[in-house]
C-alpha cells in the first residue's frame, strides 16, 4: 500500500487492488437525465484538471464513478456529488467545507451502489461540482 495525504485527509491506498477492480469497465449505471448528464461529461473528461489526474493515478475512467447525484439547480449550474471507491484505509480524515477550492474529500460512503463487489478495506474519493447541461433533452 501507498500511503498519501489527499484532500487533507492521510489515506493508505491499495494500487494493484484498486486499479483490477476498474479494469473491468463497470460504468455509472443509473439511465436517470442527470445521471446521463454527468455520464456526457465524464466521457468527455470535463472535469477539472486535479480530478483527472487523481483519476488517472488510479486507473480510473471518469465515468466509472460509484455513487453520483444530481443536488441541486440554481443559475450557477447543475451541483453534483460523485464518487469513486479506493482500496485501502482513511487512515485520518480532515474536516471537509466545500468551496471553490475545495471540490472533494475522502470518506466512507455509506451506499455501494456502483461498488457492491468492491473489496474490503476501502474508502471512497468523494466530490462536488458544478456541471453544465450538455444533452440534447430539457433537464427533469
Amino acid at each position: 500500500m501507498i500511503q498519501e495525504v489527499l484532500f487533507g485527509s492521510v489515506v493508505e491506498i491499495d494500487l494493484e487492488v484498486t486499479k483490477e477492480w476498474y479494469s473491468r469497465g463497470n460504468e455509472w449505471g443509473c439511465d436517470c437525465a442527470h445521471c446521463r448528464n454527468f455520464l456526457a461529461l465524464a466521457r468527455k473528461k470535463q472535469f477539472p484538471q486535479q480530478i483527472k489526474e487523481l483519476l488517472e493515478k488510479f486507473g480510473i475512467r471518469p465515468e466509472q464513478a460509484t455513487y453520483v447525484c444530481q443536488l441541486y439547480d440554481d443559475a450557477e449550474g447543475h451541483h453534483y456529488q460523485f464518487s469513486y471507491r479506493l482500496a485501502g484505509n482513511l487512515v485520518r480524515k480532515s474536516e471537509f467545507t466545500i468551496s471553490a477550492e475545495n471540490i472533494g474529500q475522502c470518506c466512507h460512503e455509506i451506499y455501494p451502489y456502483g461498488a457492491p463487489d468492491f473489496p474490503e478495506p476501502h474508502f471512497d474519493l468523494e466530490f462536488y461540482l458544478t456541471l453544465p447541461w450538455v444533452l440534447d433533452e430539457p433537464d427533469q
